[in-house]
């Protein structure tokens, strides 16, 4: 059999290169809709239409909505890496370096909304649902987007137990229970609203600021780190 002509072989490589810009270019079309409106508003069609295409070509590219949301969020999770890393290497005590992680990643959240709705929305799908939705490619980047943001996280508690400052039986747990936690208290500092009751069965609504949130989950995250 006949090897591919260098031609051919040039021709595969420039299909290819056309091929990831025009994901590129969706993927920042999405990010755009996303931050503008909103995920639940960002459609499909929008998408399309910013980018100069028809839906059908968005579909080439993309197994779907959920792998395009998916890939989408990746680009938040990059974004927020570099965030908490920049958190870490500014502060040499770990207790420091814990609440600047933290604050990093509230801070995150509240500048990009859309960012909190899209992780949100996949962490309601279960594994095996994911991947029937998604590529197994687009699955694993975005695992790797989400490994390396608690990565960081997790480093941070592990030099803690390693210094005697933290009692953290299983430091990869406690930063995944951080990370979830913490989405769904952003989504509390979104929302500005705390509900308590005044007597036995009557409620009452409060408020409550970004700034209280990003407080309480700064100590949350220092109690249980820390918690003998």
């Amino acid at each position: 059999m006949s090897s591919p002509t260098p031609e051919t072989d040039g021709r595969r490589s420039a299909a290819a290169v056309r091929r990831r810009a025009r994901e590129r270019e969706i993927l920042a079309a999405t990010r755009a809709l996303f931050d503008e409106r909103g995920v639940r508003d960002a459609q499909i069609e929008d998408v399309a239409k910013a980018v100069g295409i028809n839906r059908a070509i968005v579909y080439r590219h993309f197994t779907g909505k959920e792998e395009l949301f998916a890939l989408t969020l990746v680009g938040y999770l990059d974004e927020l890496r570099e965030a908490l890393t920049r958190a870490t290497e500014a502060h040499e005590d770990v207790r420091e370096r814990l609440q600047a992680i933290v604050g990093a990643f509230v801070d995150y959240g509240l500048q990009y909304p859309a960012f909190i709705d899209c992780a949100q929305t996949l962490m309601r799908r279960s594994g095996p649902e994911l991947l029937d939705e998604m590529s197994e490619s687009a699955l694993f980047r975005l695992g790797r987007g989400i490994s390396g943001c608690l990565a960081t996280l997790t480093a941070a508690l592990q030099a803690g137990v390693d210094s005697g400052e933290f009692t953290v039986a299983d430091p990869t747990l406690l930063a995944n229970t951080l990370y979830a936690s913490g989405l769904g208290a952003l989504q509390l500092a979104r929302v500005g609203i705390l509900v308590t009751e005044v007597a036995p069965g009557i409620p009452t609504v409060g408020e409550i600021s970004p700034q209280q949130v990003k407080e309480y989950l700064v100590a949350s995250a220092l109690a249980l780190a820390e918690k003998r």
